[in-house]
């Protein structure tokens, strides 16, 4: 089993927030309340330029340091089935080889996890084809 740079709280913390991120959807809401009683807080589910998660789950992965991103796009990837345990050294030198081709990664790295439908739902996939346990209540990342 591969040694992860990136902890399963980081993990969970990371699987949470993208959950609550993938469940946005587009504005249903046009004529809003002056405040969330007004419209049945129906606005808390719409992706809008300020979603205070997407800015989170943004600061958060981009926060994260070169091999802790590089495990989590190679996790994603295990979850996705784009490969198996066993060719997880495989998989971890793909993401390096596509972070070399890009200018900003830091950015770039968080734009294509955040664009990945259900990253939430990879990543928990991919945590447990390793045979690890997320699921921890926490809300907040542990150092």
């Amino acid at each position: 089993m591969p040694e992860l740079a990136i902890s399963a709280d980081k993990i969970a913390f990371i699987i949470e927030k993208a959950r609550e991120f993938d469940v946005k959807e587009s504005a249903t809401d046009e004529d809003s309340g002056s405040n969330a009683t007004d419209d049945d807080e129906i606005d808390v589910l719409e992706d809008t330029a300020s979603d205070p998660v997407a800015a989170e789950l943004t600061g958060f992965i981009r926060a994260l340091n070169e091999d802790e991103q590089l495990d989590l796009v190679t996790l994603m990837w295990l979850g996705r089935g784009d490969g198996n345990v066993d060719e997880w050294d495989d998989l971890r030198s793909r993401a390096i080889e596509a972070r070399a081709g890009y200018k900003a990664p830091r950015r770039e790295v968080v734009q294509y996890l955040l664009g990945e439908p259900m990253l939430g739902d990879l990543l928990a996939d991919g945590m447990d084809e390793l045979g690890m346990n997320w699921t921890d209540e926490r809300t907040t990342p542990v150092s």
